[in-house]
């Protein structure tokens, strides 16, 4: 367990509180959990879809902050993140870890009490594997952290399934696999630029445990078989071909990207790369909603 940073306290405002929940981490895991929600078949009262986001969004800022708590030495070591509010001093450690315990408690008691039983057991499980798996098991121990930890972000559109079915079916975990696919080309693209960054921390990001080369081979390989399981939804008939063109163009245009950062010799490239993905992420959901919901009819 990381000990206290020595770092005077100072008054706490509610954009540290905010900071605390992750906002943008937050913003693509509530995208992803609506898009699930406006995907399932089945019909959800406004009110009771708005409380399943809501605990959604309130989970995930739970999960962040206590990753923040556990993680606030080897921020304080990072340039990407020596800003947030515990190494600042803003926070108190033991404020972050309450402050976290009480959201991500009461989200799953809400999303139980006003949803359904496997929406908040989803919730449940996606804030335990990030705390307890990837936070405090295999951030610091293994290469393979942000592959086996990407679960936990993988799983919003399942739990946004759930909220409206009350159960889930082969789709929405075609969704988790696409988003568990992503996760390791996302970050290991930031990984590349930040590698100094993660050798002084000691985590053992795929950059700095077998070099750049091969992190960028391991890229390639991730999109590559992204684009397959993208592709399979269209081949099973849950999505047609508008979202299957979408989905073909945006997955050549990040096989682009990451062949340009396999022969780059441009430290920085990975930043490309490693915001293409956000957009491409939010463009490809975006296409199964249109799909699905008809959308396209209207232009």
């Amino acid at each position: 367990m990381p000990s206290a940073l020595a770092i005077p306290s100072h008054d706490s405002t509610a954009e540290d509180y905010w900071y605390l929940l992750k906002p943008r981490v937050m913003s693509l895991v509530v995208f992803t959990g609506i898009a699930g929600l406006l995907l399932a078949p089945g019909f959800i009262h406004p009110f009771i879809g708005l409380t399943a986001i809501l605990c959604l969004a309130v989970g995930s800022g739970a999960a962040g902050a206590i990753n923040m708590w556990y993680e606030r030495d080897i921020d304080a070591l990072m340039g990407r993140t020596k800003g947030r509010p515990l190494p600042q001093g803003k926070i108190q450690p033991g404020e972050a870890l309450g402050f976290g315990l009480t959201l991500a408690i009461g989200s799953v008691i809400v999303m139980y009490t006003l949803v359904n039983f496997w929406a908040a057991f989803y919730l449940m499980t996606a804030i335990l594997f990030y705390v307890f798996v990837y936070t405090i098991w295999l951030k610091r121990r293994t290469p393979q952290n942000i592959v086996i930890g990407g679960a936990a972000g993988a799983l919003p559109p399942v739990i946004g399934w759930a909220a409206v079915m009350n159960e889930t079916s082969l789709f929405p975990w075609i969704l988790f696999g696409i988003i568990f696919l992503w996760t390791p080309p996302h970050f290991w693209a930031l990984a590349l630029c930040k590698h100094q960054d993660y050798q002084r921390a000691n985590i053992p990001m795929l950059p700095t445990v077998v070099g750049a080369e091969k992190t960028k081979n391991h890229i390639l390989g991730y999109i590559l078989v992204l684009i397959g399981l993208t592709l399979f939804p269209v081949y099973q008939g849950y999505l047609g071909l508008f979202y299957g063109g979408a989905a073909f163009v945006l997955g050549l245009v990040f096989l682009g990207f990451g062949i340009r950062l396999k022969f780059s010799s441009n430290p920085t490239y990975g930043m490309r790369v490693f915001f293409y993905s956000i957009f491409y992420l939010f463009l490809l959901f975006t296409a199964m909603i249109i799909d699905k919901r008809g959308y396209y009819d209207l232009f």
